[in-house]
């Protein structure tokens, strides 16, 4: 399959597509004689599960260790296995950062005279 149809397929652009092959996060493709890249069918759920991944909050490098696993190791979950365990404590970790925020804001809203003014503040 061709680029445009392995973009088709996947749901993302071909400049996605050349983007993932530039970064490392898809192997380089054959090519035919005319040069036109070549793709096997097996690109479209490596396609679909990065960008699947990405909208997760998996970065870019992460992705990319991740498909190495995938690719050198696909009988061996447990490595693939504690990416994810990693990302996840990571977000965990943001949450309760955004709840520490959420909380001083709050906060501050109540006692800011600023906001609780009922004249114009000059600036």
């Amino acid at each position: 399959m061709k680029v445009g149809q392995l973009a088709g397929a996947a749901g993302v652009t071909v400049q996605a597509i050349r983007f993932y092959e530039r970064r490392g996060l898809l192997p380089p493709p054959h090519r035919l004689p005319s040069g036109y890249r070549e793709y096997s069918p097996a690109m479209v759920q490596t396609v679909r599960l990065i960008k699947q991944m990405q909208g997760l909050g998996f970065t870019l490098r992460e992705l990319a260790y991740f498909v190495q696993l995938l690719e050198s190791q696909p009988h061996n979950p447990s490595e693939r296995r504690k990416c994810v365990e990693a990302k996840l404590k990571s977000i965990e970790q943001r949450i309760e950062q955004l709840k520490a925020m959420h909380a001083e804001l709050s906060s501050r809203l109540l006692t800011c005279e600023c906001c609780n003014s009922s004249t114009p503040v000059a600036l």
